[in-house]
């Protein structure tokens, strides 16, 4: 029983991704959106629909670590392990608008969640004044991104001239996109309860359990949609909705829970210590990892992954107090990160060369 519903949890993420990807990018073709916007939006809200409910349950009960750590573990979550994984399975073009203004401004947000987080608590008014940032941030993305999608008539949209066709269309479409988000809901709780009750029936440690599967599992919608994107040629949909989830968690998720919560969302020390700056650095990460090219490429997905297989480790040794902890720590400070920092600055700068030696050709 426990391994049947762990399968049909799989089954469900499987076709609810499929169900989202295909509703989203035939409605972005046939209002004109383009499906950036769509990943950003849409998509990207959609899938941290979970984060959303377990913020806000947490934050009504006490529970804060719970709701922040919820945003920021799957804000790492995503950069890392999302995006990693769908570019080792097909690259990923990165669009110009995401490393001018998504990127920067997820930069922008985590160092702002940071800021406000130092006194403690992500009190109701500074939960207000991010859930308003979000409204306008939404508002500005589909007044400036109307018109920049495929035609309406592009291949795969659903005629929009009128008539019983195009309103049969439209319901189509929708219930793709809304049958999609209802089978990712069901399909990851599912999964993570399968998951959980077969370690336990194996006997692996309930706080190893927590840390892996349960964290992992509210952002699970996001691994079935970018992959599906990914494998479907949706890039623009695979990379927006990791970045449009992001800005979701922190403006939404966090905003709201915030407003919720009678006296705030309490911030603990660890995570002022730890997790927030992880997440400010893995947002951070990603600018010139997107500038290189414009590609994120298999090699950079498979580096994206390695560090979240190294956070995890760490994560795990922390909380077992294991005498690797200190070892593990200094390698990663002083070999792979220093190394890591080091390749992208030389990438970076030859891309820096590159497109001025692109634009000096093109004045002379």
């Amino acid at each position: 029983m426990i391994l049947l519903l762990f399968i049909a949890g799989l089954v469900f993420l499987i076709l609810g991704a499929e169900g989202l990807v295909r509703g989203a990018s035939r409605l972005a073709a046939a209002l004109g959106i383009s499906p950036l916007v769509i990943g950003l939006t849409v998509v990207a809200f959609g899938t941290s629909a979970p984060e959303l409910a377990v913020s806000i349950k947490s934050a009504l009960s006490g529970q804060p670590d719970i709701a922040v750590g919820n945003v920021v573990g799957s804000n790492i979550f995503n950069v890392l392990f999302i995006l990693g994984l769908s570019a080792i399975i097909a690259p990923l073009a990165v669009s110009r608008r995401l490393v001018r203004y998504d990127v920067p401004l997820m930069i922008v947000l985590s160092v702002l969640a940071l800021v406000l987080g130092v006194d403690g608590v992500i009190s109701r008014t500074e939960g207000l004044l991010l859930f308003l940032g979000l409204v306008v941030y939404v508002g500005f993305l589909f007044w400036q991104g109307h018109g920049e999608g495929r035609p309406a008539n592009a291949e795969g949209a659903k005629p929009v001239g009128g008539g019983e066709g195009a309103a049969k269309g439209w319901a189509g479409n929708l219930a793709l996109v809304f049958g999609g988000l209802v089978l990712l809901a069901v399909g990851s709780r599912w999964l993570v309860d399968g998951a959980v009750a077969v370690a336990r029936h194996l006997g692996v440690n309930e706080l190893v359990v927590g840390l892996t599967i349960v964290a992992a599992g509210t952002s699970l919608p996001e691994v079935a949609t970018s992959v599906m994107a990914s494998i479907r040629g949706e890039r623009d949909i695979a990379v927006g909705n990791v970045v449009g989830s992001n800005l979701f968690n922190i403006m939404g998720v966090l905003g709201i829970a915030g407003i919720a919560a009678p006296a705030g969302v309490a911030v603990s020390d660890a995570a002022i210590r730890f997790d927030l700056p992880v997440m400010v650095a893995v947002a951070f990460a990603c600018l010139p990892i997107f500038f290189t090219g414009g590609i994120i490429s298999r090699w950079e997905g498979l580096v994206l992954l390695g560090y979240y297989a190294a956070y995890s480790a760490y994560l795990l040794l922390a909380a077992a107090h294991h005498d690797a902890l200190a070892w593990f720590s200094l390698v990663m400070l002083f070999f792979v990160v220093p190394l890591t920092a080091i390749t992208l600055a030389i990438l970076t700068a030859a891309q820096i060369k590159k497109a001025n030696g692109l634009a000096l050709g093109k004045t002379r």
